[in-house]
C-alpha cells in the first residue's frame, strides 16, 4: 500500500535566523527538544531513512510554524521565497519522496498570488497558511487575490494552527502558571480552537459562496469541527446565514481532514461519520508526530481495504494531483 503523509515539516538555516529565531531557542534546550531541532533541519537521508523505516513513500512538505503569518509585508515575501526556493532544491534530489507546499506572504496578498501562481506552475502542490495575519482573518476580502488564485489554479489551502491574538490569550489563557497558559493556548487547546473559528470565519463570511470550487485543509482530525458539525448546522442555518447552503455542506464539500498527530480511533470515527471517507487523508504532523506510530494508526483503523488505500494515498494524490 502506498502512504503519502501531507503535513510534515521542514525549516532551513534561513528561516531559524528570522521567523523561526524563538522556536530555535525554545528547542535548542533538553534532549527531545535537540532532536526535534534535528529532525526539521534534516530533509536529506536520515529523514528518509525514518521514513523507509516506518513505511512512508511520500511526504508533502510545508514550512515549520509560524511561517510568514506575523511577519511585516516585505520580510514575508523574502522569508516566503527563500523558503520555497529551499524546497525547489530538496525536490530536485529526492523527487519520488518529497513534494512541497508553497509559503507565502499573505500580509501582500497580490505578492502572495504570483508567489502561489508561480510555485504551482513549477510543481508545488498547494499553500500553506498558518493561521491569522496578525489577527486579520482569510474571510477578509483583503485576501481576496490569494483565494481567487488558489481557486483558479486548483491548488488547495492547507491551513496550519497558529497561536489566538494576543488580547485572546490574555482573556482566555491568562491568570495560570506561565508553563499552563502557554501550553494550553498552543498545542494543548488553543491553536486547534482558533484554526476552527478560522473555518468557521471563511464560511460565514461567506469566502465559499464567492469561490465554490476552492479547497481547504486542515489537520488534527478536524481541529474539533467535525464533533460541532450536527450543532453548527442546527443554529446557523441559511436563514439566519443568508449562506447558499447548510453549514455542514461547507464543511463536507470544501474542507478536507488530516490525521497530523492525532491518532486518537474515537475521535477518527467522529470524522469518518460526519464528512465521510473521501475527505480524509493520512499525515503525521513530523517531527511533532512519529512516523511509525502513524504508519500502525492507519493500519489499525477500523476500515475496509480499499478505504484504507482512499486515506493512505488515494485522496491525498486526487486533490493534490500528486
Amino acid at each position: 500500500m502506498r502512504t503519502v503523509t501531507v503535513e510534515e515539516h521542514f525549516a532551513h538555516p534561513e528561516f531559524f535566523e528570522g521567523p523561526g529565531r524563538e522556536f530555535k531557542e525554545q528547542v535548542r534546550s533538553g534532549a527531545r527538544s535537540a532532536k526535534l531541532f534535528e529532525q526539521i533541519s534534516d530533509v536529506g537521508e536520515k529523514r528518509l531513512a525514518e521514513m523507509d523505516a516506518a513505511g512512508i513513500d511520500l511526504q508533502l512538505l510545508s514550512l515549520q510554524y509560524p511561517g510568514t503569518e506575523q511577519l511585516e509585508a516585505a520580510e514575508a515575501i523574502a522569508v516566503a521565497r527563500a523558503a520555497n526556493d529551499f524546497l525547489v532544491d530538496v525536490i530536485k534530489r529526492h523527487p519520488t519522496r518529497f513534494a512541497a507546499l508553497a509559503a507565502l506572504p499573505t500580509a501582500a496578498p497580490d505578492k502572495a498570488a504570483a508567489e502561489l501562481q508561480g510555485r504551482v506552475r513549477a510543481g508545488f502542490k498547494g499553500a500553506i497558511i498558518n493561521g491569522h495575519n496578525r489577527g486579520r482573518y482569510l474571510d477578509d476580502k483583503f485576501y481576496s487575490p490569494i483565494l481567487e488564485c488558489a481557486q483558479a489554479l486548483e491548488a488547495p489551502i492547507y491551513l496550519h494552527p497558529t497561536r489566538p491574538p494576543q488580547a485572546v490569550i490574555a482573556a482566555s489563557y491568562g491568570g495560570l502558571a506561565p508553563e499552563v497558559s502557554w501550553m494550553l493556548s498552543g498545542p494543548g487547546w488553543g491553536w486547534h480552537i482558533e484554526t476552527a473559528i478560522h473555518v468557521i470565519r471563511l464560511i460565514l463570511g461567506g469566502v465559499f459562496d464567492r469561490f465554490p470550487k476552492l479547497q481547504v485543509v486542515v489537520g488534527h482530525l478536524g481541529e474539533g469541527l467535525p464533533f460541532m458539525l450536527p450543532r453548527l448546522d442546527i443554529n446557523l442555518a441559511p436563514g439566519l446565514t443568508k449562506l447558499q447552503r447548510s453549514f455542514g455542506d461547507y464543511l463536507r464539500q470544501n474542507v478536507h481532514y488530516t490525521f497530523a498527530g492525532f491518532f486518537f480511533p474515537a475521535t477518527f470515527l467522529d470524522l469518518l461519520l460526519e464528512v465521510g471517507v473521501e475527505r480524509i487523508m493520512f499525515s503525521v504532523d513530523y517531527p511533532y508526530g512519529s512516523m511509525a506510530r502513524g504508519r500502525a494508526f492507519l493500519e489499525q483503523l477500523p476500515v475496509s481495504a480499499a478505504d484504507r488505500e482512499r486515506i493512505a494515498h488515494g485522496n491525498a494524490e486526487r486533490l493534490f494531483k500528486l
